[in-house]
């Protein structure tokens, strides 16, 4: 060694007049001394042995500036038609907060837990570093995991950029990549995106997600035990949240409280006190007052995927990461009462039928039921009933439940087996008694004609029982709800409501695969000449096909794809509902009527901005050139164009919905004539019946319903559209009556109301318009230049002459009574209440 350092010496000093000798001199000691050759050897390795190590490390080191542009996942949360937030469509809870919006408490509670040096270490804490060391020294083959001693910056690193591997590369990784986090970010701003990111349990990230989950409140209320708990968290986030641990909770939180004390974030006596209180865990809440809207929920979910997608991955505002902002049109309060409108239908028809089958069924062969159950998310949400799963069949069936009730289940059909799911309710500590949910289902939807806003949506008897929405996605048969744009399209070519129309046999020639065709009315009555209101409001399936024969079946079916309600072919069964429809597009077709033709594209969502703030979807898709510009330019002000479309002459409309006011007035629809609120629609009932239909309502909101069973079967022959789906729409519109207005319909300008005699639709001068179900003269709308004639009541004014002079006559010289003709008009007042669907 002695001889080796001079030589050294003098190569260093060689080396500085020629480099040349240094290789000169490596050779002479590597040729003479082993000692040298064996530490160039060690030396070599080391240095091999670090070069593969750094680039193990660097490989694929994610680059800490992503993290200045980093964009959390955040759930998309929706608003209600009052801006209130009703909904989140989220997989776990998420809530963004800037670093200013953390309370100083909740601060320092984290920092005494997880990183007192904080604010002056450089990403890694040394001393920290070096006691995760040893302490992974000594439980190394234990099995044990050993302590982190990370920083809340290398906490960042692996939340965000890194993940939760457990080995010495990914520790070393964390300690690099938390160095250059320090580089590129400010302290705030790692600890924002820490206390933004940190998973807590419950399903909640973040601090204020946390805040929620346990304690239902939000940050700013928290007291200091309450942020201490959130605190020591991080280090066991299922274990702390945990009733059985509480006394573990309370030790950790203790020692959280005393190292606040200690670097003085806290008085002595706040420490004292938040020792003394308890946990004070709650149940899970997130202070949304959620709406019961499942299926109008469910359809804005449909929406919004369909749009931008599902995960992250599909793009920057996906339904469940892009944190969205979404407002709709819905109206809990309409909601609810078209919820428990529909219900109370359906319940209504099931009547005594008893049980309908299981909800759905589960295998027992997959292990326990009522884990399966809670995976199945099967529920529903009325009075007390609750969702259960047959664990023992026979004569003495037994139910479980999700929350680990089980006991007896009584009304029960031996037919029941494991793994059928029920609703039932508890009817003593261990005994529960069977529920029947109605095998009958169908759909009820709402909408504002003015604007095409979708207000209320309920597509079954429970969103819990299945995502199916019958109110958007049935397609079903409509039956005489689509008679009134039969009668407006022969309106719009010359007819009137006046208008006299045969309600006689009709028989047509339909090629020689389908031969003739024959249609009927639905009581098998007909025989005479009526007017067209009176056609309409008892739905004579006769004079709608006289009428469509006369105008043409592709004129009618134009006016169909017009309205949105189908593309149908011109064959005459259609003009009696036979097309396929749903209950979305006829209330949107009605809707056009209530709006003197002007039909606006239905939709439940007014506008969707992202997690800035920025619009990025709007159902009202007009654009206002000019509006924004910062000085005027001396022109016209700027307006938005007409948003609607105009579907239908505003005349025809009017006329259309006039009529239709009588069907509720003397027709079809009597039952909500009482609700004394200017009301229009159109009851239906198909073939068989298979379903039952009611759309109409104001010029405000219109509704529209039916119901049947989702694989068509016969209803009963006593179940008419007026019976059963328009009491539907009464109780609906009598729980929220102030929602629809009491203002009278608005005639476009060029209509003529004319007193008309609505049996022989002459005009009269004489007697006084009524609206009640025997009125014999009645207001009429004509569009200008097609009311009768004034000449039309001298010919009544004869008739009646005529009338009163045979009446005297018959008293004077009494006969037997005779039988009038078949061929005679007969004018059946005590209508039936259907005429729908007979295809």
């Amino acid at each position: 060694m002695e001889e080796t350092q001079p030589f050294l010496a003098y190569l260093r000093y060689r080396a500085t007049r020629d480099p040349g000798v240094l290789w000169q001199g490596f050779r002479e000691q590597w040729a003479t001394s082993r000692r040298f050759r064996w530490l160039t050897r060690i030396g070599l390795g080391l240095l091999i042995l670090a070069l593969a190590l750094w680039v193990a490390l660097m490989r694929n080191l994610p680059d800490a500036k992503t993290l200045v542009t980093y964009q959390p996942q955040l759930p998309t949360m929706v608003r209600g038609i009052d801006g209130e937030v009703v909904h989140s469509y989220a997989r776990d809870r998420r809530v963004q907060l800037q670093f200013g919006d953390f309370p100083e408490p909740v601060i320092n509670a984290f920092l005494a837990a997880e990183d007192e040096t904080f604010w002056r270490h450089g990403g890694v804490d040394i001393t920290g570093t070096l006691n995760a060391v040893l302490d992974y020294a000594t439980k190394a083959g234990s099995g044990q995991r050993a302590v982190g001693g990370s920083t809340i910056t290398q906490q960042v690193a692996k939340n965000i950029l890194l993940g939760d591997e457990y080995s010495v590369t990914r520790k070393l990784r964390e300690m690099v990549l938390a160095q250059r986090i320090e580089e590129v970010l400010t302290k705030q701003e790692i600890l924002e995106l820490y206390l933004n990111e940190i998973p807590l349990g419950r399903r909640s990230f973040g601090v204020q997600a946390a805040s929620r989950a346990y304690f239902g409140k939000d940050l700013d209320e928290l007291e200091l035990h309450e942020a201490a708990f959130l605190a020591i968290l991080p280090k066991a986030p299922e274990r702390y949240g945990r009733a059985r641990y509480e006394d573990l909770a309370l030790q950790r939180r203790a020692t959280v409280l005393n190292r606040m004390e200690r670097n003085g974030w806290a008085t002595r006596e706040e420490i004292a006190a938040a020792k003394a209180q308890p946990l004070g865990l709650v149940r899970g809440s997130t202070n949304i007052q959620r709406a019961d809207a499942g299926y109008y929920l469910e359809e804005v979910r449909r929406i919004l995927i369909e749009e931008y997608g599902e995960q992250a991955e599909d793009g920057p505002n996906s339904v469940y990461a892009g944190g969205l902002w979404v407002r709709t049109a819905l109206d809990r309060e309409v909601q609810d009462a078209a919820r428990d409108a529909l219900r109370r239908g359906l319940l209504r028809y099931h009547g005594g039928r008893g049980f309908a089958g299981p909800i759905a069924t589960l295998n027992p062969d997959k292990g326990d039921l009522a884990s399966q159950l809670a995976s199945s998310n099967l529920g529903i949400n009325y009075q007390d009933w609750r969702v259960g799963v047959i664990t023992e069949g026979g004569s003495a069936p037994r139910i479980a439940f999700t929350n680990g009730d089980e006991g007896s289940l009584s009304r029960a059909p031996s037919s029941l087996k494991p793994g059928d799911v029920v609703a039932a309710t508890k009817q003593g500590e261990t005994s529960f008694r069977l529920e029947y949910v109605p095998a009958i289902s169908g759909g009820l939807l709402v909408q504002q004609p003015q604007t095409g806003r979708i207000i209320a949506m309920q597509g079954g008897f429970d969103a819990r029982l299945g995502s199916f929405n019958r109110a958007t996605q049935a397609e079903r048969q409509p039956g005489s709800t689509i008679k009134p744009f039969v009668y407006a399209t022969a309106l719009d070519r010359g007819m009137t409501p006046a208008s006299m129309v045969d309600d006689k046999a009709f028989c047509v020639w339909q090629g020689a695969q389908l031969g003739e065709k024959c249609f009927r009315n639905f009581s098998r009555s007909g025989g005479g000449t009526h007017t067209m209101r009176w056609g309409l409001e008892q739905s004579r399936n006769l004079m709608t096909i006289h009428i469509a024969d006369a105008v043409g079946m592709e004129n009618v079916t134009g006016t169909f794809k017009r309205m949105g309600i189908g593309d149908y072919d011109p064959y005459y069964s259609f003009a009696l509902g036979a097309g396929e429809t749903t209950v979305a597009r006829m209330v949107n077709a009605y809707s056009a009527l209530a709006n003197n033709g002007v039909q606006y594209e239905a939709s439940p969502i007014d506008y969707v901005q992202d997690r800035t703030g920025k619009v990025i979807w709007r159902a009202d898709k007009r654009r206002c050139d000019g509006c924004n510009m910062t000085e005027w330019d001396g022109k016209p002000m700027p307006r938005f164009a007409p948003r609607g479309k105009q579907v239908m002459d505003p005349g025809t409309a009017f006329q259309t919905t006039h009529m239709l006011r009588g069907v509720v007035q003397r027709g079809t629809a009597l039952t909500l004539a009482s609700l004394d609120i200017p009301l229009f629609g159109k009851t239906g009932t198909t073939n068989g019946p298979t379903d039952v239909w009611f759309v109409g309502g104001s010029q405000q909101l219109v509704a529209g319903v039916y119901i049947g069973y989702d694989n068509p079967r016969d209803l009963g022959g006593y179940v008419q559209g007026g019976t059963y789906a328009a009491p539907i729409v009464r109780q609906l519109i009598e729980e929220t009556k102030d929602r629809w207005g009491t203002e009278p319909f608005v005639a476009p300008s060029d209509i003529r109301m004319i007193r008309i005699d609505r049996l022989s639709g002459k005009r009269v001068f004489a007697g006084t318009p009524g609206e009640d179900r025997r009125a014999q003269v009645i207001w009429e709308a004509f569009k200008a230049d097609t009311e009768p004639p004034r000449r039309a009541d001298a010919d009544l004014f004869d008739s009646r002459r005529q009338a009163i002079i045979a009446a005297v006559r018959a008293i004077r010289n009494p006969s037997p009574r005779r039988t009038a003709p078949a061929e005679e008009q007969v004018i059946e007042e005590d209508f039936a209440e259907e005429q729908g669907g007979i295809y």
